[in-house]
Formats: C-alpha cells, sequence, structure tokens
C-alpha cells in the first residue's frame, strides 16, 4: 500500500470516528442543561416559597411544574406507601415534643451540608437533630429519612411533629400543625416557621417518627 493510500485511510478512518462520536457529544449537551434545569427550578420553588412574593409563587409554580412534569410526584395515593417502614429508638418522644425542640432553632442560618447549629444547617441536618435532642437516631440525608418511621396519607392526616418528604426527596421540613411547617429552607435564609407551602401534588412522602400528642 503507498503512502498516499495509507494517508488516505487514515483520512477515511478519523471522518468515521467524528460521525460516531457527535451523536454522543450531542446527547451529552443536552443532558447537562435538562439536569441543570430541573436543580434550577427546585431552587426557584424553594426559594420563592421562603420568600413569599406574588412574583416568587408564579415562579414556584413555573419550577414545580418543571418537576413533576414526569407525574413521579403528583396523584400518589398513600404517600410514601411503598417505602419500606425502618425501625426507631424507643422512647417517650411526641409528635408534640418534636414540634417544640424544633422551634428552639429559629433563626439559625440555612447552610448546605451543616449539622451545627452554632455554624448552620440544611434541611436533613436540622431535622436529624432536632430527633437527636429527643434520643431519637435518625439519617442524615432525606433520601433515607425518608424511608424511616410509618408513613401518613395525605397531608389532611399529617399531625405535629411528622416529616413532609418534598420533590421526590430533595427537601424535608417538620410539619407543625394548622397548616405550618419548620425548615431550614436555602442559601440566605434561616430556619423559620412558615405556611406549610408544601402541597399534595408535590409531596413526596409523609413520615411519622414519633406517635402524636396522645396517642398510645
Amino acid at each position: 500500500m503507498s503512502m498516499t493510500d495509507i494517508i488516505g485511510r487514515i483520512g477515511t478512518i478519523e471522518s468515521m470516528i467524528e460521525q460516531l462520536s457527535t451523536p454522543i457529544r450531542a446527547q451529552k449537551s443536552s443532558a447537562v442543561p435538562a439536569a441543570a434545569a430541573n436543580a434550577a427550578a427546585f431552587e426557584t420553588a424553594l426559594a420563592a416559597a421562603a420568600g413569599g412574593t406574588s412574583a416568587g409563587s408564579s415562579l414556584a409554580a413555573d419550577g414545580l411544574t418543571a418537576l413533576t412534569g414526569a407525574g413521579t410526584l403528583s396523584g400518589v395515593a398513600g404517600l410514601g406507601a411503598g417505602i419500606p417502614a425502618s425501625p426507631v429508638q424507643a422512647g417517650s418522644a411526641t409528635g408534640t415534643d418534636v414540634a417544640a425542640t424544633a422551634k428552639k432553632y429559629i433563626g439559625v442560618p440555612y447552610v448546605w451540608g451543616g449539622t451545627n447549629p452554632a455554624t448552620g444547617m440544611d434541611c436533613s441536618g436540622f431535622v436529624q437533630r432536632v430527633f437527636k435532642d429527643l434520643g431519637v437516631e435518625l439519617p442524615r440525608v432525606v433520601s433515607d429519612q425518608m424511608k424511616v418511621g410509618t408513613p401518613v396519607a395525605s397531608l389532611a392526616e399529617a399531625k405535629p411533629g411528622d416529616l413532609l418528604v418534598s420533590f421526590g426527596g430533595e427537601h424535608i421540613s417538620i410539619y407543625l400543625g394548622n397548616g405550618k411547617a419548620i425548615d431550614a429552607p436555602v442559601p440566605g435564609q434561616t430556619i423559620q416557621i412558615r405556611d406549610a407551602w408544601e402541597q399534595q401534588s408535590n409531596l413526596t412522602a409523609i413520615r411519622r417518627i414519633v406517635p402524636a400528642a396522645g396517642a398510645s
């Protein structure tokens, strides 16, 4: 084979490689904006809920639409019913105790990955700390916390101290009753009590870790 033939063959191979790699690159590049859009939608929805502005409410609705478009977070009968229950340490704490303990941390800043109230906590770090104060050990992250305890079928049946898990496991808060919840929202916010902005449509699970007040 002459040098000219060899060079021609190399050029052909390079062309084939380029053609084969183009769809792969295109697929990767399209996946990145989609993932970023979902993350941005969640942050927008959560921040808007924490801010409580009318403009933010519109943005939050857009964010929820983007996140629930696949239908995985809405129309679920019996929230978290398919998630197996995990044992919880025995103790005398009730949901009322959980709500009261959580309120001690109002004003602590949100810090991603934080578990120390002296420096800041994120949503799951806050939940873990509240239950630890009551002698109940919970996992560190939401994806594990949402498997603990027993499922509650709907927001209407939630009691103070229940955990509200939303956005497929991206966020967690503690229900206080009467339509109120407490959580560590987003960077720039502090742990606070506010209207339970989670609705049945974007709740992934409701978990009862300890008995409600007065329960036997």
